[in-house]
């Protein structure tokens, strides 16, 4: 997960995008604040060996709720993000796919309720959502080999590789 997080990361710099992790997935983006914060190029340094992801991962009951993704996109809307990149499994894709097909419709509700103003809804009238295959199942249609099961595999290996030496 780090080696994809880094690599969106320093891509998106290089190609002169503003970047920003969201903490603790879904949760982080219902909860913004602190949650969202701009990522720089050597937040990313020295973490391909660290296992998991730095920047986390939670699943969000608010978020599968219309209530919970409408926070969500008003958090996106007044920081200007209209591109996420999701790493996670069938839930978390999923999830990423309804939010932005309601995505106009959220902001357009935001607007009518004074959370956000209308110019806001033309600028950031559209969601771009790029979704990364993150599970150690390896089970999308698809996908030779998802993010997290190369891992899992070479941790099988030398688990079973130390049961067997010191069987």
């Amino acid at each position: 997960m780090n080696a994809a997080v880094r690599a969106v990361v320093r891509m998106g710099i290089y190609t002169g995008a503003k970047v920003y992790f969201i903490y603790e997935g879904y949760q982080g983006l219902v909860d913004g604040g602190s949650n969202i914060v701009e990522a720089k190029w050597d937040c990313v340094s020295s973490i391909l060996q660290v296992g998991g992801t730095i920047i986390g991962s939670a699943r969000c009951k608010a978020f599968r709720s219309r209530e919970g993704r409408l926070k969500a996109a008003c958090n996106l809307a007044r920081l200007g993000i209209t591109n996420l990149c999701v790493i996670g499994g069938d839930g978390s894709l999923t999830g990423a796919n309804l939010f932005r097909k309601e995505w106009s419709g959220l902001l357009e509700e935001l607007a009518r309720n004074g959370d956000i103003d209308n110019d806001t809804v033309q600028k950031y009238s559209y969601l771009n959502v790029v979704g990364m295959v993150g599970s150690i199942d390896n089970d999308f249609c698809g996908t030779d080999m998802t993010i997290g099961t190369d891992s899992a595999l070479h941790r099988i290996i030398e688990v079973v590789d130390a049961i067997m030496t010191t069987a």
